[in-house]
């Protein structure tokens, strides 16, 4: 049970971190390129602003034109580790107004439910972030040390916020992590890798009335796609079904003939192109996967001398492990008895995070926050409103326990 001054603490912070939620969800922060307004640029600012009337000592770094990161840094004047929390401004589309049931910017709460995109994934977890370390500044809490809180741009795309404060050396001396994204506050320690593929197959532009003049890229494809399949099975048999990430997996996604052009159902394209979205688990090796790529080519030319293929690496996101044995994750488990009264959960993120490249940096990461886990993107994404006290609480607690 909490005590009286713990209770009011606790209702002080969910009020400010669902006031705090609301805010950031009626600014939009869909990345739109060369639409006026289409990127994180306000919603960036608003958190900047509000930070600094914290007394928070604030920085403001542009990454691309109208798409800044945050950068607060508190120093607690003692020596001591440093914390780094982490939640960016960026969301997804929220695709067709009118298949939602409420407004995608309006954050209404209906029945203990915040609507609207971003609530979930992740305005909510970035506000929860916040509003703990406010709630400790205000409290005159006992800590050493640093927090670092990060606020970067573009995690929904190719990550060039989190990869430009890495770049800026911001991440140098932190010790530990956490990533606020949606896991219903299960302590993750493990994220599948992600390799995003180009892959193109050629051919001879023909009439299709005369196909032997011609060569068919896209059954050359459909060859390779075939072959992929494979590797694939073999890679779940070879590894089977990881107790927290599943199964590995190799999906083609985009299928496009010509690769470029316009398409015409009487002409033989000259070039076939697929895209490929390659999750990992840990065992794999993303330079080992494209080697096995190039083995399916070379098998295919040796029965097809019209046979050409090539591919293109345009994201390598390597998987991540973190020991639970870690002072960042043990100082989030701690938390997690102490407010929610449990043991932990652990898990793992089933795609990448901006944690993805904090880890290559060196840094211990843990991925935690409220909402359900398979809301992100959707229509309709909602949070409960109890879940981001409580994560909010959570944090707070994680930060006094790393930090003492």
């Amino acid at each position: 049970m909490k005590n009286t001054s713990t209770e009011t603490r606790f209702i002080r912070d969910r009020e400010r971190v669902i006031s705090l939620t609301q805010e950031l969800v009626r600014i939009p922060s869909v990345y739109r390129p060369g639409v006026d307004g289409g990127n994180e640029e306000k919603a960036a600012l608003f958190v900047g602003d509000y930070l600094r009337k914290l007394g928070i000592d604030v920085h403001i770094e542009e990454v691309e034109p109208g798409r800044p990161n945050v950068v607060g840094v508190i120093d607690s004047g003692k020596p001591g580790k440093t914390l780094l929390f982490e939640g960016h401004t960026d969301v997804v589309t929220e695709g067709d107004h009118g298949s939602w049931n409420y407004d995608p910017f309006g954050a209404e709460i209906i029945d203990g439910r915040m609507h609207g995109r971003g609530t979930n994934d992740t305005k909510g977890n970035l506000s929860c972030m916040i509003t703990a370390v406010q709630s400790m500044l205000e409290d005159k809490e006992e800590w050493s040390g640093k927090i670092i809180m990060c606020i970067p741009c573009d995690e929904e795309g190719m990550m060039i916020g989190i990869k430009h404060f890495i770049k800026q050396g911001w991440a140098e001396g932190v010790d530990g992590a956490i990533i606020c994204e949606p896991e219903e506050n299960q302590v993750c320690i493990t994220q599948r890798g992600a390799m995003r593929i180009v892959l193109k197959t050629y051919g001879k532009m023909a009439h299709g009335a005369i196909s032997w003049s011609g060569i068919n890229p896209n059954w050359r494809m459909a060859k390779v796609i075939v072959e992929l399949e494979k590797l694939e099975k073999r890679e779940q048999e070879r590894l089977g079904k990881h107790p927290t990430l599943g199964w590995p997996s190799i999906t083609p996604t985009i299928l496009q003939a010509p690769a470029k052009g316009d398409a015409q159902i009487n002409v033989i394209p000259e070039q076939c192109m697929t895209t490929l979205d390659i999750r990992t688990v840990p065992g794999q090796n993303h330079t080992t996967l494209q080697e096995d790529i190039r083995h399916i080519f070379e098998r295919i030319a040796k029965d097809d001398p019209d046979f050409q293929a090539d591919f293109e690496v345009i994201e390598d996101r390597p998987w991540t492990s973190t020991d639970k044995e870690e002072p960042v994750v043990k100082a989030v488990s701690q938390a997690i008895q102490t407010v929610l009264e449990k043991d932990p959960v652990y898990n793992g993120v089933p795609g990448a995070t901006d944690g993805t490249f904090l880890h290559l940096a060196g840094v211990p990461i843990v991925t935690i926050g409220a909402g359900d886990r398979e809301v992100p993107h959707q229509i309709n994404e909602y949070v409960d409103v109890d879940e981001l006290a409580e994560t909010t609480e959570i944090y707070r607690q994680a930060a006094l326990n790393f930090l003492l």
